[in-house]
């Protein structure tokens, strides 16, 4: 066998050997990585690369040497999974840089952490000034996560007092031109409605790249022609608007009428409709 066949032969084996093990040992694996994934990752990549390069090499060694690295990770996997202890000492432990509001330039040190590399972290957190923070740590993936001081976190609607009502996420009910029937059944909708909601903005299926759906019904829609402007939901807005109107035509009719029961009738269907305004309102906008 040619030199360049046996190449690719051995990049195509390792290749998808090296997928199945990824996908088994799991998705952290592809994002941040403790010490002890980092040296698997490492040595994994090495052994590919080596066998990979070397058709003078036993194939044989190279699936016995990655099948040794997949096994001892995804075996300090599960034994981490159970014991606290094992777990710290295989993927770290978290350290404290900021608390209440003072750097531990202690255990700044132990981690060979220095000022400049603590300002560039809390810069990647949009915070400026260490006297904005009330507490910092470094977790065992390098990230620095960060809780600024009371006073300069964000107002939330829970602060102000206010409720707002639960939101799930939104169905892609259509996908390159294709309409998907699971999303639209996890909404208890069909394919009627979205082809209802499509004609009320003169839009076909085929023209669609993807459309979103609510819980609310509200469908956003974005179309392969860029040039061509969609509106956007405004259906509880216009619910919204209706019943303002109404409670408008109320005040209306109770100043208009000299009769003095429909003017009582009037004013007290007015206050009811306005008391319904004011706790569908937030739902609505």
């Amino acid at each position: 066998m040619p030199d360049w066949v046996n190449v690719i032969a051995r990049s195509i084996i390792l290749i998808i050997v090296l997928f199945l093990m990824t996908k088994a040992l799991g998705k952290k694996q592809l994002s941040e990585m403790n010490v002890f994934e980092y040296i698997t990752g490492i040595v994994i990549g090495s052994i590919v690369a080596m066998h990979t390069a070397d058709g003078n090499s036993t194939f044989s060694h190279a699936i016995a040497a990655l099948f040794v690295w997949f096994a001892i990770p995804f075996a300090v996997e599960i034994i981490s999974e159970k014991s606290k202890s094992f777990r710290s000492f295989t993927q770290g432990k978290s350290t404290v840089f900021i608390q209440d509001g003072k750097v531990m330039e202690d255990n700044m040190k132990k981690e060979r952490f220095t000022s400049d590399e603590l300002l560039e972290k809390l810069r990647s957190n949009q915070i400026f000034k260490t006297a904005d923070v009330e507490f910092a740590v470094l977790e065992p993936s390098g990230n620095l996560n960060v809780m600024p001081k009371k006073e300069n976190q964000p107002l939330t609607a829970k602060v102000l007092g206010i409720k707002l009502p639960t939101e799930r996420e939104p169905q892609t009910v259509v996908m390159d031109g294709k309409v998907l029937l699971e999303p639209l059944a996890n909404l208890s909708l069909n394919t009627n409605w979205l082809e209802t909601e499509l004609d009320k903005i003169n839009v076909s299926v085929e023209n669609v790249f993807l459309a979103q759906a609510d819980t609310d019904g509200q469908i956003t829609v974005d179309l392969y022609d860029d040039k061509i402007s969609v509106p956007s939901p405004s259906e509880k807005p216009l619910l919204l608007a209706n019943l303002k109107k109404c409670q408008a035509d109320l005040e209306l009719f109770s100043l208009g009428t000299e009769n003095q029961t429909a003017k009582d009738l009037y004013q007290k269907n007015s206050k009811k409709l306005q008391q319904a305004i004011d706790l569908v309102s937030p739902y609505l906008k």
